[in-house]
């Protein structure tokens, strides 16, 4: 069903329980299931079979691929990126036999603007994933990942640094690079990138 006032589309076989709230241009597909108490911003998609807990803010212009669950605890900021069946968690040291259930139990995660997180990658509860860094495909993150950062691996390490815009930075001798695509300049200093002026 759409929501002529509100101007977003969730389809007929998704479920979005009371106390949501979805931006104009969302669109929430098939099999999917929006908690209360979360916040959805403007022009998301929400691919088929997403899950959005409890409480979860999601910014501007997000996309979520197929069979991505969004746990209470995790905030993603806009433009973010999450590909195909990557996962979260919200629970370091889970027990069946010993049930942490509520908000008290959860340890939160932040996604920054423009991050992306590759198709079945696993951020563990409790990290930062800098502005516009790069969690590549099957990936496992157990720590912090700076703004800009490609990383990989099990656990994920950094093995390059990229644009605003995805393309892999080159410095020259004085710690610059410059990105054609994104027209930003960069630079690279006590390990990390940040946009130069």
């Amino acid at each position: 069903m759409e929501n002529k006032e509100k101007n977003f589309y969730v389809n007929q076989f998704a479920v979005v329980d009371e106390n949501v709230e979805i931006g104009e241009g969302t669109k929430i597909w098939h099999f999917s299931h929006v908690q209360s108490g979360s916040k959805i911003g403007k022009k998301c998609v929400l691919g088929q079979n997403v899950n959005v807990g409890n409480n979860v803010t999601i910014g501007n212009f997000v996309k979520i691929q197929n069979n991505v669950s969004v746990y209470e605890g995790v905030t993603l900021e806009d433009y973010v990126f999450c590909g195909p069946s990557m996962v979260f968690t919200n629970i370091i040291d889970p027990r069946s036999k010993y049930p942490q259930v509520g908000a008290e139990f959860y340890i939160n995660t932040l996604v920054k603007e423009g991050a992306s997180l590759g198709a079945n990658s696993t951020v563990v509860c409790g990290h930062t994933i800098g502005k516009y860094a790069f969690v590549g495909a099957g990936a496992v993150v157990t720590k912090d990942i700076p703004d800009y950062a490609l990383v990989v691996g099990n656990p994920a390490k950094i093995v390059g640094w990229l644009s605003e815009a995805g393309k892999k930075l080159k410095f020259d001798k004085d710690g610059y690079a410059y990105c054609d695509k994104s027209k930003k300049k960069y630079k690279f200093e006590n390990d990390r990138v940040f946009e130069a002026e």
